[in-house]
C-alpha cells in the first residue's frame, strides 16, 4: 500500500458517551432502539464466550477481518463520511453491542439516527513499511469483541488517490461480507460525488436471521433426528466430532502457536478456465475439482483414502440475505472416497455425491451440533486438534465484481495464534489462488510447502489433461497424524471471501508470508 496521510472515522452516538461495562461490552447503554435485547446467533454467542473466557484467563484470542479498496482521484472526505455513515446505519448488526443477560447473549442495536461519524486526522507516513506496521497494530488494538464499536474505518489519502480500509471483529461479519462492504461504500461514495441519492437494494437485518435460527434450534436435544447426519459422520470417524487434518504439523496437545499466513497462485486466468471445463466435462463444478485434488494430494502424502473434512457453507441464499452484512456461515462435515486407483471422473462423482448428501442436512447450525454432540470439546476455547478444513469462493459472482479491477479490493484476515492448519481457495479474474494459515513449526512449514506444490501440480494436470494422469507425491512424504492436537483459527490474505473455521475470507493473486 502506498504511503500517505491517514484519516479515521470514529463512530459515536449522540445519545451519550460509551458506558464502562466492566469488559463485557461497551456502547451507549442509553441509546438503544426499540429492538433492544434481541438474541445473538449461535456463531456470535460462541465467539463472544471464547473472548470472555480468554480475557478472564489473561489469554486473549484476538482476530480481525479487514478490507481495503482504492479510490481514484483526490478523496472527497465529506462524501466518504456520508457513505460510511449510510453503510453503518443500513446494517443493524454493525450498530450492536453485545451483553450477557441471564446466560444468553443479547444484541442491543443503537438507533440508526443517533449515530454520527467524526473524521479524525491520525498521522502521515512516508513509507509503505511504516504504514503497514501502523495499520496492523491499529486493527489489533482497536478491535475488541467485548467493546463497542466492533470495527474501525479510515483512509490513506494522497494527492491523486486514496486507500479506504474497514476492519471488523468476526462477531459482526464473515468473509462474504467484505465484497458487500466494498460494493456499498464505493457505490454510495460515487453517487454522492455526482450529487445523487444513494440507491441500494434491500438488506434484511442479520439480527432477524439470528432470531429465527435460535427459535428453530435452541430447543433441540442430542437425540433429535436432525442430528443424524452428524452422528453417522462421527461414527465413521471413531466417534470424533472434528475430522483430523491427516498430515504432520508438529504440534503439541493444548498448545497454541504463532501462525504463518500465506496467499499464492495455483492457476492463472487461462488455466483456471480450462480447469473449469475439465470439471464440467465430468459433471462437476470447479470447487469440486479443487476439493478432489486436495483429497488426492492428502492421500498421496500419507493421508487416508476416504476424505473427511469440514466445509463452510453460506446461508445467504436461502431467504434473501445476499446484500446483508453478518455471519451467515454454517460449517458442515463432508466425506467421500478418494482411494488409490480412482480416476478423476470417479473422485469427482464421489465429491458430488458427498456434497449432495451434506447439503440435504445443512439446516442444523454447526455450533449447536458441536454443543450437543461434543460438549466437553465445546467448553474449550479452540478446536481440540488440527482439523481438516476446505473452503472455496468465486469472487467473480460477488456484488460489484465487475468493478474489482478499478477498486482493487483486498481482504485481510488475521489471528494471533492457532494450533492447526486452515486453507481456503479463491477464484477471481486472475485465476485460482490458495490462502492458508498454519502453525509456525518446522514440520508444518515443510508439510504445507510440499502440499501446496503438490496441489499446484495436480490442478495443472487436470487443466492440461482432464485427469490426474499420474500420482502427485510430495517431495518427502509426511507421516500421517496419530493423535497430536491443533486447530485453525485465523488467516490473512487478499479479497475473495471464503470462511475460516469460525467463518471468514480472502482477496488477491500474490504470494505473501508473514
Amino acid at each position: 500500500m502506498a504511503p500517505g496521510r491517514v484519516v479515521e472515522w470514529r463512530l459515536r452516538s449522540t445519545a451519550g458517551a460509551p458506558a464502562d461495562t466492566g469488559g463485557t461490552g461497551g456502547a451507549p447503554g442509553d441509546a438503544l432502539s426499540d429492538t433492544a435485547g434481541r438474541r445473538a446467533s449461535f456463531n456470535q454467542d460462541k465467539h463472544f464466550t471464547v473472548a470472555e473466557e480468554s480475557r478472564g484467563a489473561d489469554d486473549p484470542v484476538a482476530s480481525w477481518i479487514a478490507v481495503t479498496f482504492e479510490v481514484k482521484g483526490a478523496l472527497v472526505e465529506d462524501a466518504l463520511t456520508r457513505a460510511l455513515l449510510a453503510f453503518v446505519r443500513r446494517h443493524e448488526v454493525l450498530r450492536c453491542e453485545f451483553r450477557r443477560l441471564a446466560g444468553e447473549l443479547a444484541c442491543e442495536p443503537i438507533a440508526a439516527a443517533e449515530l454520527v461519524l467524526d473524521a479524525v486526522p491520525v498521522a502521515a507516513f512516508d513509507s509503505s513499511e511504516a504504514l503497514r506496521g501502523f495499520l496492523a497494530e491499529r486493527f489489533t488494538r482497536s478491535i475488541d469483541t467485548l467493546s463497542w464499536p466492533l470495527f474501525t474505518m479510515g483512509a490513506v489519502l494522497r494527492e491523486d488517490s486514496a486507500t479506504v480500509y474497514l476492519a471488523f471483529d468476526h462477531i459482526v461479519c464473515d468473509g462474504l461480507s467484505m465484497p458487500i462492504v466494498v460494493h456499498e461504500v464505493q457505490n454510495a461514495y460515487e453517487a454522492l460525488c455526482r450529487g445523487e441519492e444513494i440507491g441500494l437494494p434491500p438488506a434484511p437485518s442479520y439480527l432477524d436471521f439470528a432470531e429465527e435460527q435460535r427459535r428453530r434450534y435452541l430447543s433441540i436435544a442430542a437425540d433429535d433426528e436432525r442430528l443424524g447426519y452428524w452422528k453417522s459422520f462421527m461414527e465413521r470417524g471413531g466417534g470424533e466430532f472434528f475430522p483430523r487434518f491427516p498430515l504432520e504439523l508438529g504440534v503439541e496437545p493444548d498448545r497454541m502457536y504463532p501462525i504463518v499466513n500465506e496467499a499464492s497462485p495455483l492457476l492463472d486466468a487461462g488455466e483456471a478456465e480450462v480447469f473449469e471445463k475439465a470439471c464440467r466435462a465430468v459433471d462437476g463444478k470447479p470447487f469440486m475439482g479443487v476439493l478432489a485434488a486436495v483429497a488426492v494430494c492428502l492421500r498421496e502424502a500419507g493421508g487416508p483414502g476416504v476424505y473427511r473434512g469440514f466445509m463452510p457453507v453460506s446461508e445467504r441464499g436461502r431467504a434473501g440475505w445476499a446484500n446483508s452484512v453478518g455471519w451467515f456461515v454454517n460449517t458442515m462435515p463432508i466425506e467421500f472416497d478418494a482411494s488409490p486407483g480412482r480416476d478423476f471422473a470417479q473422485v469427482m462423482a464421489a465429491v458430488r455425491a458427498g456434497f449432495g448428501e451434506m447439503m440435504e442436512h445443512i439446516d442444523v447450525p454447526f455450533v449447536r451440533a458441536w454443543q450437543l454432540l461434543a460438549p466437553a470439546e465445546f467448553a474449550a476455547r479452540s478446536w481440540p486438534y488440527p482439523v481438516n478444513f476446505f473452503s472455496y469462493i468465486d469472487v467473480r459472482k460477488c456484488p460489484g465484481a465487475e468493478r474489482h479491477e478499478d477498486w482493487r479490493p483486498t481482504s485481510h484476515v488475521w489471528s494471533a495464534r492457532a494450533n492447526g492448519a486452515c486453507s481456503w481457495f479463491q477464484r477471481d479474474a486472475d485465476g485460482l489462488h490458495m490462502n492458508s494459515i498454519y502453525v509456525d513449526t518446522a514440520d508444518a512449514r515443510h508439510t504445507m510447502d510440499d502440499f501446496q506444490e503438490a496441489l499446484r501440480a495436480t490442478v495443472r494436470e487436470i487443466a492440461r489433461h482432464g485427469s490426474f494422469r499420474r500420482p502427485i507425491a510430495l517431495t518427502a512424504p509426511r507421516r500421517p497424524v496419530g493423535s497430536p492436537l491443533g486447530s485453525p483459527i485465523g488467516a490473512a490474505a487478499p479479497l475473495g471471501a471464503a470462511a475460516l473455521p469460525n467463518g471468514t475470507a480472502p482477496y488477491a493473486p500474490y504470494t505473501r508470508r508473514s
